[in-house]
């Protein structure tokens, strides 16, 4: 992270004070040499369970950050592309980068949970990264409006991590962090929302049934499995039903 090409610690510090959508246009620059953008053998992983599940048409990236996801979604759509953030900073990255073979690939700034888009635009949305970004009271709104820009049928994807186990190291250090972001949004306006610890799978699910959605879980096997023989890395591919909750 404090590479050349990273971003500094005085860098992050300044962005740890901004709003979310400033503290982004801050980072962009830098943004693909931290540890925050999702590592090309996750994106890998889900392109290649994607494509298992495919082919699609026309795709949406969630929070596209600087786009890492778009060349996932050329591999599997064949006729578009769309990458949706509120960072102009972020996009103005994904714009310049970001010109994978394959479909045509658009930008959109935008709030993801009022999504710009008609009804049944999309027939694949996903996302990697961003849904710390999210308190749990907001992902019943975010799944309706997924649900909405979806065909019937069509499918919202996004690869989730085995949560540390309590006795590890990674799950004080996360915990840590959640406990200084708390404190932070407690002093400090305005709040820069990311919890690493607010995601929880058994949540999610249950959220996304209730938008409409059938989940199912996708193991992904390159990342092999923990000692009690459960996945490492799962992606939750959520289907989505003819009917399911209005967006607020």
């Amino acid at each position: 992270m404090f590479s050349p090409e990273g971003p500094s610690l005085r860098e992050l510090a300044v962005q740890a004070l901004s709003s979310v959508e400033h503290g982004y246009d801050l980072l962009a620059p830098k943004f693909d040499h931290t540890p925050f953008r999702t590592p090309d053998s996750v994106l890998d992983a889900c392109a290649s369970a994607l494509t298992r599940i495919g082919p699609f048409d026309a795709g949406l990236d969630l929070a596209c950050g600087t786009g890492a996801g778009a060349g996932v979604l050329a591999r599997v759509c064949g006729r578009s592309v769309t990458g949706i953030d509120f960072s102009a900073g972020m996009l103005d990255v994904a714009r310049r980068a970001v010109r994978p073979p394959g479909p045509a690939v658009s930008w959109v700034r935008g709030d993801v949970r009022a999504l710009p888009f008609a009804p049944g635009a999309f027939d694949l949305v996903v996302s990697f990264g961003a849904f710390g970004h999210f308190l749990p009271r907001e992902l019943p709104g975010l799944f309706a409006q997924v649900h909405a820009v979806l065909r019937p049928g069509g499918s919202f994807a996004f690869p989730v991590l085995a949560p540390p186990r309590p006795k590890s190291p990674a799950f004080w250090m996360l915990l840590g962090f959640d406990a200084v972001m708390r404190v932070r949004n407690a002093v400090w306006r305005p709040p820069f929302v990311m919890y690493y610890r607010s995601f929880r799978l058994g949540d999610v699910r249950r959220e996304l049934e209730r938008a409409g959605f059938d989940v199912h879980l996708e193991t992904l096997p390159e990342f092999g499995r923990r000692g009690d023989g459960s996945p490492r890395v799962r992606m939750i591919v959520a289907v989505s039903r003819k009917t399911g909750r209005v967006p607020d």
